[in-house]
């Protein structure tokens, strides 16, 4: 009997990663292809949604060739990845500018038109934003980072794009379109658009009045079609360039935020699970609708119509680590690859030394809190806990006696206060304490990592086995639920824990960390905007 196989495909920011898994949610093998990313003074961040497809493509053929997987045995597939982008997409089917990713805030002055006003909160004006998160949960980021913000942005500023867009997709829905021909959306990929009636029991649909009110054209929307299904089978010509068998199902595409609940294994209501991938959250499913604009922390359309997904984002998780790798020049400390294709002058590619396990061994040298050396990961602005593009990074608290090991383990330690950060938030949100953790994506390969999580956050953090790939497992596992051949509540049982970090002794010194680092934003946070104003588009 031939042993069957998904293709899950994860795209995120750094580029598409594809892997054979098994019906048991065994990644047998995965391949990457980095993507160029164009980040501008001006407010731009775009990717080239081709080069996604190409790069895809590529990886596939890599994974398939590498797993020995049976060519005729495709059972589906999956597909998940980054959210709140847009890529602007022509009759053909093809894309006719550049992606406008999640982080371009180009339109800001268009969005504070729509959500705005002299009388804010957060820099959303009350009367406006109410009528969204009545019917959402949420509403359009008054920075412009969003499908609104894109949209009124290739309308006002970029129309020659605009008018040759026939559907505006999210990257996800992007990915189902080349494989199906179909484009097609769900609540769940279009949660950062704010257009769905999200209130439970609520029918399926686009609400016209907040269309209007976004100021959206309604032909340009994708199909919106219920989430967990079937966007339809695997096109010839896909299958044979990939070197499979045609017409295995393609399940909708569906957010990196809810291929992570699937991955953890923390699928019951409340269960919490923390991600440090390029960016980081703290979610789970619960069976209520709620929205903190202060906090920016909503629930969202999740995997089921009676559990929404808990959503927020904090801008820089393990990209602050993948920064200060590329970014910062290496002295002679023993760590190979110091100076060699590492500043700025030339970003070192993965495979050449310092790689992250090398930064984190040094890491490991450094004493616990880094003689009260603080880093801020504020690398990109902040969305969760606090809304604001123009608060940037920086250390605190520098000496003579500062080496390579604390600046790297001050980058962890960072990345860690800012989920404490937004975690005790998340608490006040779900009414309840988290009394542990599952942690996941890139950064939770560390051992030393999730121990300062745990000692950071004061409990106990479970680190999923191969902690990497669990989006993909996680995205592979649904198709299977999709597909009807399993329940989520038989999803915990084929997701392990390789390891769980109590907090140590070292928790006293991180306590006192945090209270200073608690109280950085507030201080701080004028210099940053007198520092940044002539840079940020009004």
């Amino acid at each position: 009997m031939r042993e069957r196989w998904i293709l899950a495909v994860d795209l995120g920011n750094g580029g598409p990663k594809v892997a054979v898994v098994s019906l048991e949610g065994e990644v047998r093998r995965t391949a990457m292809r980095s993507v160029h990313a164009h980040v501008g003074l001006d407010g731009a961040a775009t990717q080239d949604a081709t080069e996604w497809w190409v790069g895809l493509r590529e990886a596939a053929r890599e994974a398939i060739d590498g797993s020995r997987a049976d060519r005729e045995a495709l059972h589906a597939v999956a597909i998940t990845g980054q959210w709140g982008s847009t890529v602007p997409v022509g009759v053909d089917g093809e894309p006719v500018g550049d992606v406008l990713l999640w982080a371009d805030t180009r339109a800001r002055d268009l969005a504070r038109e729509v959500i705005g006003g002299p009388l804010n909160i957060s820099g959303f004006a009350p009367h406006k934003a109410l009528p969204f998160v009545r019917i959402t949960g949420g509403a359009p980021n008054p920075s412009g980072a969003d499908p609104t913000g894109h949209s009124l942005l290739l309308r006002e500023r970029l129309p020659e794009v605009y008018a040759k867009t026939a559907v505006m997709l999210e990257p996800v829905d992007y990915l189902g379109l080349k494989f199906t021909g179909r484009a097609a959306a769900t609540p769940a990929s279009m949660l950062a658009s704010w257009l769905t009636d999200n209130r439970l029991g609520a029918p399926l649909g686009y609400v016209d009045a907040l269309v209007a009110k976004t100021r959206r054209d309604r032909a340009r929307l994708p199909e919106l079609i219920p989430t967990g299904s079937v966007l339809g089978p695997l096109l010839p010509e896909v299958a044979s360039e990939l070197g499979v068998a045609p017409g295995a199902p393609v399940v909708c595409g569906l957010p990196d935020l809810h291929a992570a609940v699937v991955g953890s294994g923390a699928v019951a209501p409340y269960e919490t699970h923390i991600a440090v991938s390029t960016t980081s959250w703290i979610g789970a499913r619960v069976p209520f609708k709620r929205t903190d604009i202060l906090h920016q922390i909503a629930t969202v359309p999740g995997l089921d119509p009676a559990h929404p997904l808990v959503a927020n984002n904090q801008e820089t998780g393990g990209a602050a680590l993948h920064w200060l790798r590329e970014q910062i020049v290496a002295p002679d400390d023993g760590l190979l690859g110091g100076g060699s294709g590492i500043g700025a002058s030339g970003a070192a590619e993965e495979a050449l030394s310092p790689s992250f396990e090398d930064l984190l061994r040094l890491a490991g040298r450094a004493p616990a809190g880094c003689e009260g050396l603080l880093f801020m990961p504020w690398l990109n602005g902040e969305r969760s806990p606090v809304e604001d593009k123009v608060v940037r990074a920086g250390w605190l608290n520098l000496s003579l006696r500062t080496d390579r090991a604390m600046l790297v383990r001050s980058v962890v330690e960072g990345v860690a206060y800012n989920s404490r950060w937004l975690l005790d938030a998340y608490e006040k949100f779900l009414k309840q304490p988290v009394p542990k953790v599952r942690i996941l994506g890139g950064g939770a390969q560390s051992d030393l990592w999730c121990q300062i999580y745990a000692d950071v956050l004061g409990r106990p953090v479970e680190q999923v086995a191969d902690p990497r790939h669990a989006q993909l497992r996680g995205v592979a596992l649904w198709a299977r639920v999709c597909l009807g051949e399993l329940t989520l509540d038989e999803v915990p049982a084929l997701v392990l824990v390789a390891a769980t970090f109590a907090p140590s002794a070292h928790a006293h010194v991180y306590s006192e960390g945090y209270a200073e680092y608690r109280k950085l934003y507030r201080k701080l946070k004028g210099l940053y905007h007198r520092l940044n104003s002539r840079h940020a588009k009004s």
